[in-house]
């Protein structure tokens, strides 16, 4: 870009951090909501503002691959709270998993039942509409397909709408949902079979790259027979929840359906990822030719179930985490993702717990609020991965699984300016004052972390900052997310001509 042209934005006396390296001294330059120059100062255009961030790291904004706002109520209400949640710790896209019934079109059922299960061609344009009306983070869409009649219009929504990634949650085949699983009360209301997975990764492969499915692996068939048995044990601590899916319940669908995969030739995405014989089944797979990804995200890679909650997939116990943090350091697990959800109204911790595992409430809130501060502080402080491979994983390579990259992910030129400022020396015991989810609480609320997020940009506009000279963070201005199309037949984003 000329240097004699004025720019919107220049990000000063930063470290910028890429996957490649850390590099100090350069500046960035935004207009109109993209980067458009990287450098030094002398060579950058004048700019109507600039920030300098004062020898902290610049990273790209953080690319959550996995969220479930609206699973509980109504579309409209959790996008308007927990997005704000997401641009607190940096992320910048967010990418919602929904069935049909959870997208705000239609009027909320707190129970599905199959009648209420509906094409998503007849509510993804409702849903488009809340997002850009309300959400503070831009937001791509993973369908969370349950019909046949909904495989068969995979091709449509990508074409239509640019919805190319898929989830199977593979707790609500027949017969969990009517047997063994609340599902209902969280928007899925047709218990699907193989046939329906098989049509799902056809159709996905069929529309070719960014398509991809993505699978809750975890079996509970097997599952409910252990439960049984710890019942009947009289066990009711936190760690019954663990014992109830051990790891081959998570890698036996790992291993099965990355068979069909095989078959079908439908890229897939496994979703948690957390015990070693799952990553040897991935490992497996990929020595097949299978073109297979994996995820973990915050709550596993910290909590164990003595001071956690009740969470599908389980926490694992503590020598279980070393052995998630030692594949995403080692290129097993491709990215993290927060999987955030807020369980039923009222969401409020006395609500939700119980001592006895099998009364407490499923699902903890806040899990996109430790996202950041998980990694920072447990894993780049610790040494357990470097701040480069966390760029990776929390904004590349999520980025370049769901087709957004450089678009998202990436701190180059031409990409949208999505930046997080962070500090890693910020000691922060966490309390009321860090939270912005609409519950209000967080399970690691007096948990002490080093290293904090302390600005955040959405396309060239700060929305969250933590200023030296202030108690805690606050969110700035109002909601300006977008709705993110992908662009079928493209691997990368096609960037905007300069």
């Amino acid at each position: 870009m000329p240097s004699d042209q004025t720019v919107d934005l220049k990000i000063i006396g930063g470290r910028v951090v890429t996957p490649a390296g850390i590099q100090e001294g350069v500046e960035i330059a935004v207009k109109d909501g993209r980067i458009v120059a990287m450098g030094s100062g002398p060579h950058l255009p004048a700019a109507r503002e600039t920030i300098n961030v004062k020898g902290k790291y610049v990273l790209p904004g953080l690319v959550d691959s996995e969220a479930h706002p609206g699973c509980y109520v109504p579309f409209d209400k959790d996008i308007k709270s927990e997005t704000w949640e997401a641009a607190a710790v940096g992320v910048t896209t967010w990418g919602i998993h929904a069935p049909s019934t959870r997208l705000g079109a239609e009027p909320f059922q707190e129970y599905v039942q199959p009648e209420h299960v509906l094409p998503f061609s007849q509510v993804l344009d409702g849903a488009i509409d809340i997002i850009n009306q309300h959400s503070a983070v831009d937001v791509f869409l993973t369908f969370m397909i349950e019909t046949d009649a909904q495989a068969a219009e995979i091709p449509l929504y990508a074409e239509k709408w640019g919805v190319t990634s898929h989830k199977l949650y593979l707790q609500s085949m027949k017969p969990e949902l009517d047997k063994y699983w609340a599902g209902r009360r969280a928007g899925l209301g047709h218990g699907f079979d193989d046939g329906t997975v098989y049509q799902v990764m056809e159709q996905t492969a069929k529309i070719g790259r960014p398509g991809i499915v993505a699978i809750h692996p975890e079996n509970w068939q097997i599952g409910r027979v252990f439960e049984k048995r710890l019942i009947e044990a009289g066990r009711t601590d936190f760690g019954a929840w663990t014992d109830r899916s051990p790891d081959f319940c998570e890698a036996h669908h790992v291993h099965s359906y990355s068979f069909l995969a095989k078959v079908t030739g439908c890229p897939l995405y496994i979703q948690h990822a957390t015990t070693p014989l799952t990553y040897e089944t991935i490992l497996k797979a990929r020595g097949e030719g299978i073109e297979i990804y994996a995820q973990t995200g915050p709550a596993w890679l910290y909590l164990t179930p003595e001071n956690g909650w009740r969470i599908n997939v389980p926490l694992r116990r503590r020598e279980q985490i070393e052995k998630i943090w030692e594949a995403l350091a080692g290129g097993v697990i491709d990215a993290v993702g927060s999987d955030h959800v807020i369980s039923w109204d009222p969401p409020v911790r006395e609500e939700m717990y119980n001592e006895n595992i099998w009364k407490l409430r499923t699902g903890f809130t806040s899990r996109v609020g430790m996202l950041t501060p998980v990694m920072l502080s447990e894993g780049v402080n610790k040494g357990r991965i470097s701040l480069e491979r966390m760029v990776e994983v929390c904004c590349e390579n999520p980025a370049k699984i769901f087709g957004l990259y450089p678009k998202k992910g990436a701190l180059q030129v031409g990409a949208d300016a999505d930046l997080v400022v962070v500090d890693l020396d910020k000691e922060v015991t966490v309390d009321k004052r860090h939270i912005f989810t609409r519950s209000g609480w967080s399970i690691v609320e007096g948990h002490t972390f080093t290293g904090w997020p302390v600005m955040t940009i959405l396309r060239g506009q700060v929305v969250a900052e933590w200023p030296d000279d202030a108690e805690g963070p606050r969110l700035v201005g109002q909601p300006s997310g977008v709705y993110l199309p992908r662009v079928l037949g493209h691997q990368l984003y096609p960037l905007a001509a300069e």
